[in-house]
């Protein structure tokens, strides 16, 4: 059999994050299905067990949302494919593209990491139109509250004066005043709206 390759968006997806299902530790069914919690844990960690794309998908995404330099700047993505992970995005720092691939490979059973992220070219003029899109997206009041999380889910991603929004917002009105607060910002050339809406 073969496993359909999944990919699967990093940027913003912590705040929404949920290890555990509602309701494991409630009701008279509860102490069974936690006490089988660290079994299958142990499982999952098996290359062809049932779990284990489900497992790896988790990790990878723990593994890069702890890396120390990436920013709302940064969007990171991954497909996994069996054993292999294939990391794709754009980075404004080299260092994390590095990171990245290393935090991934020391995971159990992950035996080959495809790196396909990109390095953003340094610009003057990008790193100025980055500070004025944090300023105009997390300025705005019913914005604010994406700034709130330890990585920021609305991430801003600028490359030769074009913008692209990565990540996850709550409503569709939310995800539509993103982007036209992006579009306000000077020297902007194009602004691509790739925010998914989560409720």
């Amino acid at each position: 059999m073969h496993r359909a390759k999944r990919a699967t968006r990093v940027a913003g997806l912590m705040a929404g994050f949920v290890l555990a299902g509602p309701g494991i530790f409630a009701g008279p069914r509860a102490i069974g299905r936690a006490a089988a919690i660290p079994a299958v844990a142990q499982q999952s960690h098996t290359p062809g067990n049932a779990h284990f794309e489900e497992w790896l998908k988790n990790e990878v995404h723990h593994q890069l949302a702890l890396l120390p330099y990436y920013s709302i700047f940064d969007n990171l993505e991954y497909s996994i494919d069996g054993t292999t992970v294939t990391l794709q995005g754009q980075v404004v720092h080299g260092v994390i593209k590095g990171d990245a691939e290393s935090a991934v490979k020391k995971i159990e059973g992950v035996e080959k990491v495809v790196n396909n992220i990109e390095i953003l070219p340094p610009s003057p003029d990008d790193d100025q139109i980055r500070r004025a899109e944090y300023r105009s997206i997390y300025s705005f009041g019913p914005l604010e509250k994406y700034a709130w999380s330890s990585v920021a889910s609305i991430h801003i991603i600028v490359k030769g004066g074009h913008v692209t929004l990565e990540g996850v917002v709550d409503n569709q009105s939310d995800k539509d005043a993103a982007y036209l607060r992006a579009n306000s910002v000077a020297n902007v050339f194009s602004v691509t709206n790739n925010l998914k809406v989560v409720k």
